[in-house]
């Protein structure tokens, strides 16, 4: 199949219309033209997109806690939190289970109707895993949607989280295939899409996207979506990163992408993942207001609130309360 090119109103609406369906069979072609599209066009789309998909101007709040920080054994470039990296991050122990459980009943009372629970871990082990799984039911007591990030899971452990109540697993795939060996070397991109397949088994929401700033290519960053929207079923969540450069990390130097590149990256996800949810997630607190609401036209429907993610900085709740009464948005 050809890549789209430019269209007229009429092969637009009709394009549009397409892309609402659910394809897994996208090509690496395809999802490289519609990056190439210009800029307008491509906004069109993915507007046109979500629009036939969610309320335009309904955007899903999710907090982010950090309940085990740093010591990690993984190298992930990016990632301050691993133990091979001098970054200056202290160690912190497993976060109490009702210090958690107030956390989640704050963030709710701010809007957040999501909380996600992230551990430094390559894997969740022994009673480590017992009391993150009482946090879950904690949580979910509150009538909140859970999130959970732990690392790799087998599929007892992904059977054990769904029971407790959790609802949404992430597990991000980070960058294409053939990019991922450059970033990260304890783990293999099969490890992440293994992961992922119990965790859908299990009947739990996935969560998975990836991040722009790692040092890939376009053709990476078009086959790290090829790669989810090719997946039996799209992730019910995306959250597309832009990379927080982190002095003592390999990538502290790293250059920062160009911000259209970014928001096209948005668009493009919106348009082959039409019914799933694209979170602006981290590097937010350096974007300017102005990127943001193209990101949030392009398609973007979801965001972390909060001052902190897990160990990085991200949008105060002040300036995003501001940010989203000037847009007309509205918390789902």
């Amino acid at each position: 199949m050809s890549g789209p090119k430019v269209r007229t109103p009429k092969t637009r609406e009709r394009d549009a219309s397409l892309s609402t369906q659910l394809r897994h069979d996208w090509t690496t072609e395809e999802v490289e033209a519609l990056f190439a599209l210009p800029f307008n066009e491509l906004m069109f789309l993915a507007q046109t997109v979500h629009r036939a998909n969610f309320d335009p101007n309904r955007v899903q709040v999710s907090r982010l806690i950090s309940i085990k920080t740093g010591a990690c054994p993984e190298d992930c470039s990016y990632c301050p939190q691993s133990a091979h990296y001098a970054t200056g991050l202290e160690k912190e122990k497993l976060l109490a289970v009702e210090e958690v459980v107030e956390a989640a009943r704050v963030a709710k009372e701010e809007g957040a109707s999501r909380f996600c629970m992230g551990a430094a871990w390559r894997g969740p082990k022994g009673d480590d895993f017992d009391v993150a799984v009482a946090m879950i039911e904690g949580v979910k007591a509150l009538g909140m949607e859970t999130c959970a990030t732990f690392g790799l899971l087998d599929k007892w452990q992904a059977q054990r989280l769904k029971d407790a109540g959790l609802d949404y697993y992430n597990h991000n795939i980070d960058t294409s295939p053939e990019h991922y060996s450059e970033v990260i070397t304890t783990r293999t991109f099969q490890d992440r899409l293994d992961t992922l397949d119990v965790v859908r088994d299990a009947g739990l929401h996935v969560c998975s996207g990836g991040i722009v700033g790692l040092g890939e290519t376009g053709i990476d960053r078009a086959r790290m979506l090829l790669t989810l929207a090719n997946m039996p079923k799209h992730p019910d969540s995306v959250p597309i990163n832009l990379l927080i450069p982190i002095k003592g990390t390999p990538l502290a130097d790293a250059e920062r992408p160009d911000p259209f590149d970014f928001i096209r990256t948005i668009a493009v996800a919106r348009i082959i993942m039409p019914k799933s949810f694209v979170r602006l997630s981290a590097g937010r607190e350096g974007m300017s207001e102005e990127m943001q609401a193209l990101c949030f036209l392009a398609g973007a429907n979801s965001v972390f609130c909060g001052q902190r993610l897990l160990t990085a900085k991200n949008a105060a709740p002040g300036r995003d309360k501001s940010l989203f009464g000037r847009l007309g948005l509205s918390p789902m």
